[in-house]
């Protein structure tokens, strides 16, 4: 598919309110966002890569100093649909420089996978941002590919969620900054189910049988089978995450999963082709817009909070323009315009007082402010190994396939 196309098809679509971003995204991550009643969940969360990097990223992080430079362009890669255009031109207004917004972020790994070669020969990748999962951001961070953020550039900084200051992965956030966030659970049709769902139970009832679809995403679907279970996936062990792809075998086997999916379960959702998704609460609230039967649950068992967060790769071409960037959307007038278009959770204070005077139903929606009741029952991914990851990847290929 070529680039042309590709970005006209992605404006169209979302000019028509019928998807988002999340359509052409595979991805998994952990959580983190911006509610002042996330401090107890955020304490116990974050990132499945360890402490952050060895002794020489802790060195870099104490002395980084990214003087001030004439700059003409940032380089941001981002996953599709995740900005209003008009943020881009906004900076370009105030600051002069152009930001070459480029949507190629598919799949952490895919994207991974891309710039790794690269990156292990410390070439750089010609980007001065990307935007990657937590579980992925951590792995950069471990492995020295990013740069330290020089907070003396990113005054903003301080309008940074107080709860989202200390995840597992980047501890004092020294070298990332989120981006939105959002949750998976459950999304489903109020008129095939008849009322509404509160619990994963009701996902597995044989009467939905072949009328679900799971994400094809290991962490997504196990995580979703562990809450079930009684168990946190952010506290759960390699065995707990291998019986839950055997129970999800099971239904699989037995016909009771219609398929597992990307991010076209929403197609499925919209057409009635099934009852229930795992979903992304983002996508819910746009599909909103044509079918007003669809609805989001957080169930009472519990749901993942992620997070996808903005970092500096290494031999960025500016990295006092891309923290430039950084400062101008931790600006609460900006964050505001970002979450009214991409309907995620917004990781800057002050966001939802202003879309309280521009949309104070969206102001409202749970699903970008969620309430302290649904907080509580949020957790973030499991926290694996590297060997326990691929123990985990594999045994999920063999039931829902490569």
């Amino acid at each position: 598919m070529s680039r042309e196309s590709f970005e006209s098809a992605l404006e169209r679509l979302l000019a028509e309110r019928r998807h988002n971003r999340r359509r052409f995204v595979g991805r998994a991550g952990s959580a983190a966002f911006a509610t002042s009643a996330l401090g107890a969940f955020l304490s116990a969360c974050g990132g499945a890569e360890g402490e952050g990097g060895g002794e020489e990223s802790e060195e870099r992080a104490a002395t980084v100093n990214h003087p001030k430079e004439e700059f003409d362009e940032v380089v941001f890669s981002n996953w599709p649909l995740y900005i209003d255009k008009k943020v881009l031109r906004d900076f370009r207004a105030e600051t002069g420089a152009r930001v070459k917004y480029i949507e190629d972020i598919n799949d952490n790994q895919e994207f991974f996978g891309k710039v790794r070669q690269p990156l292990q020969q410390d070439r750089g990748i010609g980007r001065d941002l990307v935007a990657l999962t937590d579980w992925m951001a951590g792995r950069w961070i471990r492995l020295d590919y990013v740069e330290p953020l020089d907070k003396k550039n990113i005054p903003n900084e301080r309008n940074l969620t107080d709860n989202l200051r200390n995840v597992s992965f980047d501890r004092g956030r020294r070298f990332s900054l989120p981006w939105q966030s959002g949750m998976t659970a459950i999304g489903y049709d109020s008129e095939q189910t008849g009322g509404d769902v509160t619990s994963i139970e009701q996902f597995f009832d044989p009467k939905y049988k072949g009328k679900v679809t799971m994400l094809a995403d290991a962490r997504e679907a196990a995580s979703m089978v562990l809450f079930m279970q009684g168990k946190r996936p952010d506290e759960a062990t390699i065995d707990d995450i291998l019986a839950a792809i055997e129970f999800i075998d099971e239904k699989n086997r037995d016909g009771h999963i219609r398929r597992f999916t990307g991010n076209d379960y929403t197609g499925d959702l919209q057409r009635g082709n099934i009852a229930m998704a795992q979903a992304y609460s983002g996508d819910v609230i746009q599909l909103q817009a044509d079918k007003a039967s669809l609805k989001f649950s957080i169930p009472e068992e519990g749901a993942i909070l992620w997070s996808d967060n903005m970092m500096i790769p290494q031999k960025p071409r500016t990295a006092y323009g891309a923290e430039v960037f950084m400062n101008f959307v931790y600006d609460p007038e900006v964050a505001a315009k970002i979450a009214a278009y991409v309907n995620y959770v917004p990781p800057v204070k002050g966001t939802q007082e202003i879309l309280a005077k521009q949309d104070a139903k969206l102001a409202e929606d749970p699903l970008l402010f969620p309430t302290a009741e649904d907080v509580a029952r949020l957790s973030g991914y499991p926290n694996l190994s590297v060997e326990e990851e691929q123990q985990m990847n594999e045994a999920f290929e063999k039931v829902a396939g490569a």
